[in-house]
């Protein structure tokens, strides 16, 4: 009996070969989608990995200056003389790469790529040649040492690791540490590390990496995404399954006539469906491969740009994600099977031989009820909800009800316009097109849900590029911008600015727990520089003569939505400094907070710390000029001078590439969203003989009704199109104003952009006509007998 079910049901996908290519398509182009993201979050999580076990992080406590300053190599010694069991790392970019010395006689296992206890070749790795390990791209980009490179596949993208004597001479560091990893045991005779080196802090070991930490709410929005395309191609799947389950129902009827069990019956198809998930589910792991390669290079140049890690432009096979697409095409699958499934175990023996029935019965009531239910919902949790989770959770509950009251509301539309036709032909065509609605509900929900996200990520991306470049402007005032190496230098620096400079604005920062926070504490001097271009959130009367009377700090929005500090809230900065809170400034593609002290007050809590980098002002046209004299008299190389077109070119690109992957993922969606509407098309159109031929028996040529399909659909997603547009503005709001804030720590102000609207309605307008076009084109090429065979039939 079992190999009758099974050859009556594949006797269905040999007669509609069609329905079953828009099944494993729609299921493959689906899971692609997901799988691809997975891929690349998988990678950046595995380099993250990476660099946590190389660099010692989230597994062992670190010892680190105050002010994060190098430490003298005296400190380290100091320091096992007291007891303590330490083991100093330096790091400095050498090239392209970062290079990591590290002691392996004292470092403890798993640290490094040697160790004491027999792991790799310790004899080598401590010789006068020494040896350096990384992966096999980065030892292609290190400059030539004369050092031996071995490949080591585990340790981090962009990173080499070696002795810590070797080292400390490749970086031109002798003598200088920057930490101290501290082993799990210590003796309890140590003496208090306050008494040995007054000046360091003690920093405990991490749940995880900082950096995976800090780019969650990145690898959560691409997760987001992906689960929206995949939401999107699920439409298809449930379609297809649900037409093609209709379109059966007189042969089950008739197996189950014939005495056919209904349980294996039911059985039989969801192994059908399994094995069907299976296939298109390894063509979409296959299909999320090559998105996730074309990819990566944009998410590590964002990640990179933005958050400083380092991610691997290579992709590996991980069991993880291919797994994952594996399994979510199967989960998939059975939920949009689970309601024909139980429809079917449900039919009388003798029910359900008409096929359109399915189409008709369905009512709105329930998704209407449902649809409000999740707007409400995703109302409180904008109002209510905390936590970055919380956001996401409002934006589907957003998409999946705003989704929802798509059909019942262009219900209403049509109903409505088919009340105010007076032409018979007008009437009849508003009460098809009304009719028409529950078979392509799916279909123009995932146009709504792709075009939602197009607009409301449009929105985000564009408004953010306007606040970006007004932000440059403001932080990027100087016309050159100089890097120093050593107090020197910048006395060498300012000597042969004087003449030619305006101003010479030394930059400082440090890092320093506030609040219970690490923030960057930055020094800036009292000048028209930073009163002419910065503007302020929230700022007090006089805000910049307070600050340079060292009445106040200046708060970045971050640490003032995180930590709490408005305008008048007292901020310890150490040595018995508290001061209060003078301004808020926006601090757009920072995730860290940040305070700003006068100069002189800087210098009197770090007194150690001497400026990185020099803001140059000079008149647009002498920077060629000053450079040259920088060059000359100061030696600074050429490298590490920029100039402020170079800056915001640099930061534009990063900004540029940090939203590609996102918007990639919005034109797959659109076009996955344009195929649905296709195959729903294709499939209803022998579905709808009934329908057509007693109107072309009435008069109306098949070209006529071809045109009439055509301006149906266009109708359609203009209709669809309108209402996207209300949702991806509501999204869009959600971004900026929920998931941005936390996120990110800071809230972006939103504009509107109707010519990018428009552009994108026409899109998706042309996606429909396309997408018409065949089913049209077929219609007007009907036979005349295949019309007039509707009415030989029992209907």
């Amino acid at each position: 009996m079992t190999g009758v079910i099974l050859s009556a049901l594949a006797s269905h996908w040999r007669r509609s070969p069609l329905q079953l290519l828009t099944l494993l398509l729609g299921l493959a182009l689906a899971t692609a989608l997901w799988s691809g993201v997975q891929a690349i979050n998988a990678e950046a999580r595995a380099s993250y990995a990476s660099a946590a076990g190389t660099l010692g992080e989230g597994q062992f406590a670190q010892i680190m200056a105050s002010d994060g300053s190098p430490l003298p190599q005296q400190t380290y010694t100091a320091l096992r003389r007291a007891g303590w069991l330490v083991s100093p790392v330096i790091e400095g970019r050498f090239g392209p790469v970062q290079i990591v010395g590290l002691e392996p006689l004292t470092a403890p296992g798993g640290l490094g790529p040697v160790s004491v206890d027999g792991g790799g070749d310790l004899a080598a790795f401590l010789s006068g040649s020494g040896q350096i390990f990384a992966r096999a791209d980065t030892l292609a980009r290190l400059p030539d040492t004369g050092v031996p490179g071995v490949v080591a596949p585990d340790v981090a993208p962009d990173t080499a690791i070696t002795d810590i004597g070797l080292a400390q001479r490749l970086l031109d560091r002798p003598g200088q540490i920057d930490r101290m990893v501290v082993l799990p045991d210590q003796p309890v005779t140590r003496r208090p590390l306050a008494e040995v080196a007054p000046g360091l802090r003690l920093a405990a070991p991490q749940d995880g990496g900082d950096v995976a930490q800090l780019t969650d709410s990145f690898h959560l929005n691409l997760t987001a995404f992906g689960l929206l395309s995949f939401a999107v191609g699920l439409f298809i799947v449930h379609g297809a399954i649900g037409l093609a389950f209709e379109q059966r129902r007189a042969m089950v009827r008739t197996l189950r006539a014939l005495g056919a069990p209904l349980q294996r019956l039911i059985l039989v198809m969801a192994v059908e469906l399994a094995v069907l998930a299976l296939v298109a589910g390894t063509i979409g792991v296959a299909l999320g491969y090559v998105i996730a390669a074309a990819l990566l290079p944009d998410v590590a140049a964002t990640l990179r740009g933005l958050y400083g890690a380092e991610v691997s432009g290579q992709m590996t096979l991980r069991p993880t994600w291919w797994l994952s697409g594996l399994a979510i095409a199967l989960v998939g699958t059975a939920v949009a099977a689970s309601g024909a499934l139980w429809s079917l175990a449900r039919m009388p023996l003798l029910g359900g031989a008409h096929p359109r029935a399915f189409s008709m019965s369905h009512r709105h009531r329930g998704k209407s009820l449902l649809a409000l239910a999740l707007l409400l919902a995703a109302a409180a949790m904008a109002v209510w909800g905390k936590g970055l989770m919380a956001g996401f959770v409002m934006l589907g509950a957003l998409l999946i009800g705003g989704a929802l009251t798509l059909p019942p509301l262009l219900t209403l539309l049509l109903a409505s316009a088919e009340k105010r036709a007076k032409a018979p032909v007008t009437q009849w065509f508003w009460a098809d097109t009304r009719q028409q609605v529950p078979g392509l509900s799916l279909a123009l929900m995932a146009l709504m849900l792709a075009m939602a996200a197009n607009v409301g990520v449009s929105t985000m991306v564009s408004s953010f590029r306007l606040t970006f470049v007004g932000f440059l402007d403001q932080r990027l005032a100087s016309e050159l911008y100089v890097r120093v190496e050593d107090p020197a230098q910048a006395a060498a620096i300012i000597a042969a600015a004087a003449d030619h400079a305006d101003a010479v604005l030394p930059l400082l920062s440090a890092d320093l727990e506030i609040a219970g926070r690490q923030a960057e504490i930055l020094g800036v001097r009292d000048h028209a520089t930073y009163r002419d271009n910065w503007q302020f959130l929230r700022a007090s009367p006089d805000v910049w003569d307070r600050l340079a009377e060292g009445d106040g700090v200046l708060v970045n929005e971050q640490m003032y939505r995180r930590a709490g500090l408005d305008l008048g809230a007292d901020v310890a900065l150490g040595q018995g400094v508290s001061l209060p809170v003078l301004g808020i400034y926006g601090d757009y593609g920072n995730p860290a907070g940040q305070v700003i002290v006068t100069e002189d007050l800087f210098r009197s809590l770090f007194p150690d710390v001497i400026p990185q980098q020099f803001g140059l002002r000079v008149d647009p046209d002498q920077v060629t000029t000053l450079r040259d004299r920088l060059r000359d008299e100061a030696g600074v190389p050429v490298s590490a001078m920029i100039d402020q077109a170079a800056v915001k070119a640099a930061s534009l690109a990063i900004f540029e590439r940090t939203f590609t992957v996102t918007t990639a993922l919005n034109v797959l969606t659109l076009a996955i969203a344009g195929f649905a509407i296709l195959m729903s098309l294709l499939t209803l159109a022998g579905m709808r003989l009934p329908q057509l031929a007693p109107v072309w028996a009435l008069g109306l040529t098949r070209r006529r009704l071809a045109a009439l399909d055509l301006l149906r659909t266009l109708l359609l997603a203009a209709l669809t199109g309108a209402v996207a547009l209300l949702l991806g503005l509501a999204l869009a709001w959600a971004l900026l104003a929920v998931v941005n804030v936390e996120a990110f720590g800071w809230r972006l102000p939103m504009y509107l952009f109707p010519l990018d609207y428009l552009r994108l309605g026409l899109l998706a307008l042309l996606a429909a006509a396309v997408a018409a076009l065949w089913p049209a084109w077929r219609l007007s090429r009907t036979p005349p007998a295949q019309l007039l065979g509707v009415f030989r039939n029992e209907r």
